[in-house]
Parts: C-alpha cells; structure tokens; sequence
C-alpha cells in the first residue's frame, strides 16, 4: 500500500475521488501484489523448467489435438475433481508444453503443484535409496494439488521405483491430481517398472479418473530447427570424424 499510495493519491486528488473509493484502490493494489507474490512462489516450488501457456502453444502445427479438452483442463477443473491426464505420444509432439501450460494454469488458479521429470525422479528415488528419506520423498510426491510426472519411461528407475510410485498413486487416489507423460505404451509399463504387478495397480487407480491424450504428428523441434536454417541461422551441426 505504501508504495502505490502516491499514485493513487494524486489519482484520488484529480478524480475527486471519495475517501472509501480511495482505500478501495489502495486494497486492490494490495490484493493485487499478494496474488502475483503467491503465484511467483508457488511456481518456484513446483520445480517447473520454464514457464509455458497454452496461448503460445501451436495448435495448427499438429491439428489433431484435442484443443477443446485441453482448454477445458486448463479451468482447474481436473484438480478440483482430483482427476488426472496421461499424455501419450513421441518425443517432439507437444507433451511438455501442455503439461507445463496446464500446471501453470492450475498454480493461476490457486492450486499447489509439483513437477518433476523422469530423470529427477530417477535422482530423487536414489538419493533417497541412499540417505533413508524415503518417507519425506512420498510425502512431497503426496501433499500438492497436483503432482507432474515428465517423460516417464525415459529414464530407468531404481529397483523399487515401482513400490515407490505405487504409494503415491494409492496415497493420491481421488485425493490428488497427477499429470503424466509418456512416450511408451500402456503395455510397456511392466517392462518400464521392472514390476508388471505394481505397474498394473498404478494404472488401475490413475485411469479410473484420467483423460487419456495421445498425440500424434510432426515434431515441433525438428521443425523447428528446419525454420532456423530457412532462415539462415546457425544451427551446431553434429562434428564429423575428422572434427573429432
């Protein structure tokens, strides 16, 4: 309120403004900063790589995503109904950029969150193999609203990765949200988690609440980097024998 009381009290001095209309201004302000302090937090809590919306995502790019749906997750609507998202598809065709638009948005809407990618995920898993913290691990995984999982599949998992992520999949079960994203098959989650049992049961719980999108098409980063070159711009080209 201090820092935006001179403003606003020259505004009130131009307008003629009454006095609760003057406290009124200086409340929003106030509402206003403490919002955009908790949103800035909360963001930096959940780990998340780099800030993505969906008005920067390109839908024409690969037409066949479900747009509709996916604006209608990003109201909150899935973590408030503690539901969840699995995003099936090969690299390159949009998964992280929903994943991380629609966490951005659940944070906008006062939710907490938690992203982690595989290969964190693998990280964590064995630090805590290693120091004992393996209840504080499940904890963390447990307490936000919704808990992102990245590229799943894409790293190999600890020996009891699979025990590990079957408590938290119960532990959340209609009490939590989760986003994951894959580019491996439902069918390879045994093979994925080493435990064709554990991975069955995880399934069992997130699908029962889910939206399932798969994603298909071109790869954005390869088009990407096509454009780069159209454009005549450097690209590091891979060195050859000799560069070596």
């Amino acid at each position: 309120m201090a820092a935006a009381l001179p403003v606003r009290n020259q505004e009130a001095i131009h307008h003629h403004l009454a006095y609760t209309d003057f406290l009124e201004l200086l409340v929003e302000d106030e509402l206003v900063t403490r919002r955009d302090r908790l949103f800035a937090r909360r963001l930096k809590q959940a780990g998340i790589p780099e800030v993505k919306t969906l008005e920067a995502f390109d839908w024409s790019f690969n037409p066949q995503a479900p747009k509709a749906l996916i604006l209608d997750l990003a109201t909150g609507r899935f973590v408030r109904e503690h539901g969840g998202l699995l995003l099936l598809g090969p690299p390159g065709t949009g998964k992280s950029h929903i994943a991380v638009a629609l966490t951005v948005a659940a944070i906008q809407s006062g939710y907490t969150a938690l992203y982690r990618s595989a290969f964190d995920l693998a990280q964590d898993l064995a630090e805590t193999q290693a120091t004992g913290t393996r209840k504080e691990l499940v904890a963390e995984l447990c307490k936000v609203d919704l808990l992102v999982l990245e590229d799943l599949g894409m790293r190999r998992l600890p020996p009891t990765a699979a025990e590990d992520l079957l408590e938290v999949f119960v532990r959340r079960y209609e009490k939590g949200a989760i986003i994951l994203t894959t580019n491996r098959p439902l069918e390879d989650w045994g093979q994925v988690l080493g435990d064709t049992a554990a991975a069955g049961a995880i399934l069992d719980r997130f699908l029962h609440h889910a939206e399932v999108v798969r994603l298909q098409g071109r790869s954005y980063r390869m088009q990407n980097r096509k454009e780069l070159h159209a454009k005549g711009q450097n690209v590091v080209a891979p060195l050859t024998s000799e560069a070596k």
